[in-house]
């Protein structure tokens, strides 16, 4: 398994990997000049990516995405499907999903303490970190960011490559656009527009994510 990133996020991915396997984990980190060889030691970290091809070849097709930034996300998920890799799933053994209608498409990664309940969508390389909670006949977009402890209530609609930030709360039936983001311990009681920048409680658009961005 190869995981992409060997900071911040990518650490935290480590311990739902390692749920699975201990074998042929690789980290991939070639931004980062401080990254040793081995991180913690143990773990080898590719710095290139004709190493990165040449472990896709050799040993093991699969890789996660360790970074959090939806348009990072989508992007790196583009380049190494190219370079020949196969986009994964982790999901936590640690996690609470429902047994009925829930819908996980391939890339995503799903934290230690998510509870995902019954009748939920999950679109493609969508983040859900830590103690996040998702209601009932939900259904998120492609590479949706959902931080630690965000609470979304039943029926709500998250729009592909949008944030919600540590601790927000969406009320139910709410759409929130896509590109939106939604700022840390925002209570959400409206839509969302698309690429709309909402803080606070209640939430209140402060500014528009320009489309070059």
């Amino acid at each position: 398994m190869l995981i992409i990133g060997a900071k911040g996020y990518a650490k935290e991915l480590l311990e739902v990997v390692l749920e699975s396997t201990s074998e042929n984990i690789i980290f991939y980190d070639d931004v980062n000049k401080d990254i040793p060889d081995l991180l913690y030691g143990k773990f080898p970290v590719l710095k290139n990516t004709d190493s990165a091809k040449k472990y896709f070849e050799q040993v093991d097709k699969k890789f996660v995405l360790g970074l959090g930034n939806p348009n990072i996300r989508v992007k790196l998920a583009e380049k190494f499907i190219g370079l020949g890799g196969e986009l994964v799933s982790t999901i936590s053994e640690k996690s609470i999903i429902g047994n009925y209608g829930v819908v996980i498409d391939p890339g995503c990664n799903i934290s230690q303490g998510v509870i995902i309940t019954n009748d939920i969508k999950i679109g493609k390389g969508c983040l859900i970190n830590l103690n996040a909670t998702i209601g009932h006949d939900c259904t998120l977009g492609k590479f949706v960011e959902i931080s630690p402890n965000v609470n979304i209530s039943g029926n709500c609609v998250i729009g592909d490559y949008s944030t919600l930030g540590t601790n927000s709360i969406i009320l139910p039936k709410i759409n929130v656009g896509e590109y939106a983001i939604v700022g840390a311990g925002a209570v959400v009681t409206k839509d969302v527009p698309a690429r709309a920048v909402v803080v606070g409680s209640p939430a209140k658009i402060i500014k528009y994510i320009p489309d070059e961005q």
